[in-house]
């Protein structure tokens, strides 16, 4: 298992192009259906895949979460994730991923792992209606395999805000100030979890806003946005004062999002935030490689506030 997962640079060759190379597992049989599911997890947020460790139990665990594995002298929590996809399995995970989101690392209890595949974010699409409700209502993004399977692609981050207080913290919005500021900030993120949490966030701060599922439909309202600006004779960044993007998305992702509005004189002047729980440096590199102009991990209401302030050259609270 250690030479499952390649080396980061070979993959970060495909950021930037509109592809990913996605690791596929199985959380195993589920006794209510009798079939076994294929999901899907970013090559880029794993770190490790290994046989199950010893876990340690540790009282006022939130449900799904199991207990503690020791990683290397780091003590991280173990999620199960047939929990949260609402699945009753006929027998016990045997396999840990070992994954980096938000600046914290963690392990999900699979089944097993398959293989890993090369994909192409446009063969990534938004779930029908009635897979999204689905698995706990966790199904992002969903892709057909050359077998003819269909491949899920969880929302990570609406089960790390249940089980490891990733959400907003109330103190932290208490500690922002409104903007006095006629500024709308666009941004695109395929988590609703994530969606809300900027909305709150902006709207505390008194910021308008226009949202995004994806990179594709992000696309398609900033042009719309940019059409109207060109039949009133303004500039678009005074319509849409900052652009914020998560990187991760079916049809388009934020890397090619970014380097889209880079590349048309349409959007000068108009910064453009990559908000992601990819927070390895090696992403960050990616980000300003195709122009992205800053890069803010998630979630953390006043590191979003800094950035903002920052972008739309408000000056910093005293």
């Amino acid at each position: 298992m250690a030479n499952f997962i390649q080396s980061v640079d070979e993959r970060t060759k495909l950021a930037g192009a509109n592809r990913l190379e996605i690791l596929l597992f199985s959380l195993g049989r589920d006794r209510a259906t009798g079939r076994e599911e294929v999901f899907g997890i970013n090559v880029f947020k794993v770190r490790e895949v290994m046989n199950l460790p010893a876990i340690t139990k540790a009282p006022d665990m939130p449900p799904g979460v199991k207990g503690m594995v020791s990683l290397r002298g780091n003590t991280i929590p173990v999620v199960d994730l047939a929990h949260f996809c609402g699945l009753d399995i006929d027998e016990p995970p045997g396999i840990l991923v070992v994954t980096e989101y938000n600046k914290g690392i963690q392990g999900f209890l699979v089944h097993s792992v398959e293989q890993i595949v090369r994909m192409e974010w446009n063969d990534i699409k938004v779930p029908p209606s009635m897979m999204a409700h689905q698995m706990g209502g966790l199904v992002t993004a969903v892709s057909e395999l050359q077998d003819n399977r269909i491949v899920m692609i969880l929302d990570v981050e609406k089960i790390l805000a249940e089980t490891s207080n990733m959400g907003i913290d109330p103190a932290d919005l208490a500690t922002l100030e409104k903007l006095e500021i006629d500024a709308t900030v666009m941004f695109a993120d395929d988590s609703s979890v994530a969606r809300k949490q900027i909305e709150t966030t902006l709207d505390h701060m008194g910021v308008k806003h226009v949202s995004a599922k994806n990179g594709v439909e992000a696309w398609e309202k900033l042009r719309e946005i940019a059409d109207r600006a060109d039949s009133v004779g303004t500039p678009t960044k005074d319509m849409v004062s900052l652009i914020m993007t998560d990187v991760e998305m079916p049809g388009m992702d934020g890397y090619v999002l970014t380097k889209k509005i880079k590349d048309s004189g349409r959007f000068k002047g108009v910064p453009v935030i990559m908000h992601s729980s990819l927070s390895a440096d090696a992403n960050v590199d990616i980000g300003r490689a195709v122009g992205a102009d800053d890069y803010v991990p998630k979630f953390d209401a006043r590191e979003l506030s800094d950035m903002l302030r920052k972008h739309l050259k408000i000056p910093e609270e005293s």
